[in-house]
């Protein structure tokens, strides 16, 4: 299932894997362990090119990564936070208030895999974050940008294979 992606020309697929996830170190390690066995050493590939962003390479990567409860621009996030559609407008503001805490506090974007959660969920899960010290913060956040890597990697190969 990966020949195409295995066999697409790097500066090509450079830019489709940017869609995924905007940090270089992860779209050079990515590129740079193909060719992949099959999905599992891909998905395995991309979590170890995930850890080891750091916080520098997580900042990076936040770039293509809107607020939870904002409007996405691109198609993926927009499905990604489909759980936010009904979300009313006191959950809004909530979710805005702590969006605006957690950047206060970490100096970036809050980061959680919001595919198949709900508002509520997404609001406790970065209440909850808030009390992380700034280092297990940097790993939860990794943690969920490897799950959103996973997602992504998956839609961009299956768009490979029916190019």
């Amino acid at each position: 299932m990966l020949d195409d992606f295995n066999a697409a020309p790097a500066a090509e697929l450079r830019g489709r894997l940017r869609t995924c996830c905007t940090a270089g170190a992860w779209i050079e390690a990515i590129l740079g362990g193909r060719p992949y066995s099959g999905e599992t050493a891909l998905e395995k590939a991309s979590d170890i090119a995930t850890a080891l962003l750091g916080a520098a390479g997580l900042d990076q990567a936040l770039a293509g990564h809107p607020r939870i409860g904002e409007r996405p621009s691109s198609e993926w996030s927009r499905k990604e936070q489909s759980g936010m559609d009904g979300a009313g407008d006191e959950i809004k503001a909530a979710i805005a208030a702590a969006n605006a805490a957690y950047e206060r506090r970490f100096g970036r974007v809050y980061l959680v895999c919001a595919a198949g959660r709900g508002p509520g969920e997404l609001l406790a899960l970065c209440q909850a974050r808030l009390g992380n010290s700034p280092e297990i913060e940097t790993r939860a956040a990794l943690a969920e940008l490897a799950k959103i890597n996973r997602l992504r990697l998956a839609r961009l190969v299956r768009a490979e294979e029916a190019r």
